[in-house]
């Protein structure tokens, strides 16, 4: 099976995701710069919705582009990343509108370390599909960062219901995290690229 038809609708379900995230930021009534000081938690958990949907994005072009074929096995996989995915904007609007309230930190931490959870399992889907001497099992390796995302996510909703903003802090950590560039597949991409044929 081609992987062009699933990584199409990934983009199209990622994109609506976005585009529902920037509605939710609602227009304020007045036209002095103070009446924007009141959208700051909504804004903050915008902008830190964005990323990690971005980052997700751009994670999942570069998984894709490594893969050659996709099977129904890995078709499940993406659909349960983006059921998850698709919580983010419900999740983070809860969070902006109630000023990072405990409940709905947590909330949104467990809905991040779902997706995150998702990932592993699309990448593990891939990686049996392909094979584990695949360019693409190599370039995920043990996949360390992934990992420790998971556990810093499961730090910060129990932390959450003692110091949100703490647990905010932790969830924008991941994000930093995997802003630094990985060019773990690209470098293994291009080892498989310039093997001497055998």
């Amino acid at each position: 099976m081609t992987k062009t038809r699933m990584e199409a609708f990934s983009d199209g379900v990622i994109a609506i995701i976005i585009t529902i995230m920037v509605l939710e930021l609602k227009v304020p009534h007045g036209t002095e710069w103070s009446v924007l000081a009141s959208l700051w938690p909504v804004f903050l958990s915008y902008t830190l919705s964005f990323v990690n949907v971005g980052i997700y994005w751009n994670n999942h072009h570069h998984l894709i582009q490594a893969s050659k074929t996709v099977d129904g096995g890995v078709l499940w996989a993406n659909l349960f990343l983006l059921f998850w995915l698709s919580l983010i904007p419900f999740t983070a609007a809860w969070m902006g509108e109630n000023q990072f309230a405990s409940a709905p930190v947590a909330l949104y931490g467990l809905v991040l370390i779902m997706a995150a959870i998702a990932y592993f399992i699309l990448t593990l889907a891939l990686i049996r599909n392909h094979g584990k001497e695949s360019p693409l099992a190599l370039a995920i390796g043990k996949d360390f960062k992934g990992k420790i995302s998971i556990v810093i996510y499961a730090i910060g909703i129990a932390l959450s219901f003692w110091y949100s903003y703490a647990a905010c802090s932790l969830y924008a950590l991941v994000a930093l995290m995997w802003l630094v560039p990985d060019r773990r597949m690209e470098k293994a991409l291009q080892l498989a690229h310039s093997a001497p044929a055998r």
